[in-house]
C-alpha cells in the first residue's frame, strides 16, 4: 500500500510532466496518460525515497538510457519495461525526458505534418514552398524537444540562438518521412550549424566530432573546433544520416 504523501509525490511529478490524465492504478501502480502523447506511465514506490517508473512503449524507454536504473520486479500489464530512480527529482527528470521523446518518436512529426497540410494546396510553386515552411516548423520543434532545447555540442541552451539542422539535406530526402524523421536532425549553435552543412564538421560512429583537415588551424581555434567535443544522445538509428553526411559533405584532402 502506497502511503497517501507518496501518492500525492507521484501524482505531481505525473502532471507536472505532461502526464495530465489520471488512470486506474493496477495494484501498487498508479497509471497515467496524457492529452499530448499516446505514452501511458505507471509509477511506485521502491523505497523510502526511491521510486518506479514502467512505460508503454521501447521507444521511449530505449531512449531513456542513463537516467535510471533497470526494474526487472513483476510490473503492470501493459508496460514494456521500467526504471528504478534514486529521488523525486530524478523521478521528475525521467518524465519529463519521457514526455519529450513520446512527442518525437518514431513518426510523431510526419503525423502532425500529414495532419496540418492535408488541405493545404500544392499546385503552384508559393502553394509549395508553404507547405514546406509547415514542415519546417514542425521539425524545429521536435528537435527542440528531443534534444532538450539544448545544442546537440555545445550545449547551448537558448532555442532563439540554436539552428535545426537536417543531416540530409530538406532538398534531397526521398520523402516526408526521411524530412520529418527526427533522426535526421541535429540541433546546433549557428557556427556549428554552418560548419555542419559545408561539410568542415561532421559526426563519427561514437558521437565524436570530426573536423575537416581542410579547415585552417586559425579557423579551427577561433571556432572552438581545436578541442575534443562529442554529441551525446545519438541512436543508432541517426547514423543512417550521419554515414550518408560523412561520404557526401564531410570535405577531407584526401
Amino acid at each position: 500500500m502506497i502511503p497517501a504523501v507518496t501518492i500525492t509525490r507521484l501524482e505531481k511529478a505525473a502532471t507536472d510532466n505532461g502526464f495530465d490524465l489520471e488512470l486506474a492504478p493496477t495494484a501498487d501502480w498508479l497509471c497515467f496518460g496524457s492529452t499530448q502523447t499516446s505514452l501511458h506511465i505507471w509509477l511506485t514506490a521502491t523505497g523510502p525515497s526511491q521510486f518506479a517508473a514502467a512505460m508503454s512503449r521501447n521507444d521511449v524507454l530505449d531512449g531513456l538510457g542513463g537516467l535510471g536504473a533497470a526494474f526487472t520486479n513483476p510490473l503492470p500489464s501493459g508496460a514494456a519495461g521500467a526504471l528504478n530512480v534514486r529521488d523525486v527529482d530524478a523521478l521528475h527528470h525521467l518524465l519529463r525526458r519521457a514526455f519529450q521523446l513520446s512527442r518525437t518518436l518514431p513518426d510523431a512529426l510526419i503525423r502532425a505534418f500529414q495532419h496540418v497540410t492535408a488541405h493545404l494546396p500544392r499546385t503552384t510553386e508559393a502553394e509549395r514552398l508553404v507547405v514546406q515552411r509547415v514542415g519546417q516548423d514542425i521539425f524545429r520543434r521536435g528537435l527542440l524537444e528531443y534534444w532538450d532545447g539544448r545544442c546537440a555540442i555545445t550545449r547551448l541552451a537558448v532555442p532563439e540562438l540554436l539552428r535545426a539542422s537536417h543531416i540530409k539535406p530538406w532538398a534531397t530526402c526521398d520523402t516526408d518521412a526521411e524530412r520529418l524523421d527526427i533522426f535526421n536532425g541535429l540541433l546546433l549553435a549557428p557556427h556549428l550549424d554552418a560548419a555542419f552543412d559545408a561539410g568542415f564538421i561532421t559526426i563519427g560512429q561514437e558521437g565524436t566530432v570530426l573536423v575537416s583537415n581542410t579547415l585552417p588551424p586559425d579557423a579551427r581555434r577561433l571556432l572552438g573546433l581545436d578541442r575534443s567535443l562529442i554529441v551525446r544522445g545519438l541512436h543508432p538509428p541517426h547514423e543512417r544520416y550521419l554515414r550518408l553526411h560523412r561520404v557526401n559533405v564531410f570535405r577531407t584532402n584526401e
